[in-house]
């Protein structure tokens, strides 16, 4: 069975075999075609850009590969996800997104690159750019419960002893 184009740019992108400076050399070659796109995505952020991915990997001048890669890190952000495990060259895609979850995936991802595009400017101001950042960073923090010991008050309410109580069968 064939692969798909997903299947092929995982395998070539995520290669642990592969030359590591031809690597790094795909991805440098990535990022900065990604930057583009979004450049020219977020000009206009209400359009909905349609197409096949051939298509569109023509009108942004990459290749499918490229463009199969950009389908996969914007799916998450998208307002329709694309069907990205098995689409095709003449799949048509969309790339309509929701600009707060693709701001927010953008710092998720670290992609300060991506975050910092002076588009950015004309759709939020500073102020929601900071919030938006906040919100993001904030819903990564893993914040532990505080543990309750045996001879702590029970967090029931009961007044007795965690031990005598609801840590009885713990």
């Amino acid at each position: 069975m064939a692969q798909t184009l997903l299947e092929k740019w995982r395998k070539t992108a995520y290669n642990e075999n592969a030359d590591r400076n031809e690597l790094q050399k795909l991805w440098n070659d990535y990022f900065e075609k990604e930057k583009g796109i979004y450049a020219k995505l977020l000009k206009n952020p209400d359009e909905v850009v349609t197409g096949t991915v051939a298509e569109l990997a023509k009108k942004y001048k990459v290749t499918q590969m490229i463009m199969t890669g950009f389908l996969d890190g914007i799916n998450d952000s998208l307002v329709k996800p694309n069907p990205i495990e098995t689409m095709e060259a003449d799949t048509e895609v969309n790339l309509g997104f929701d600009k707060e979850l693709l701001y927010k995936n953008m710092v998720a991802a670290g992609a300060d690159w991506l975050y910092g595009l002076e588009e950015w400017n004309a759709i939020f101001d500073e102020d929601k750019q900071k919030a938006l950042y906040k919100e993001q960073k904030a819903s990564m923090t893993v914040r532990k419960e505080a543990k309750v010991y045996p001879n702590d008050p029970c967090p029931c309410g009961s007044g007795k002893k965690y031990k005598k109580c609801c840590g009885k069968n713990a």
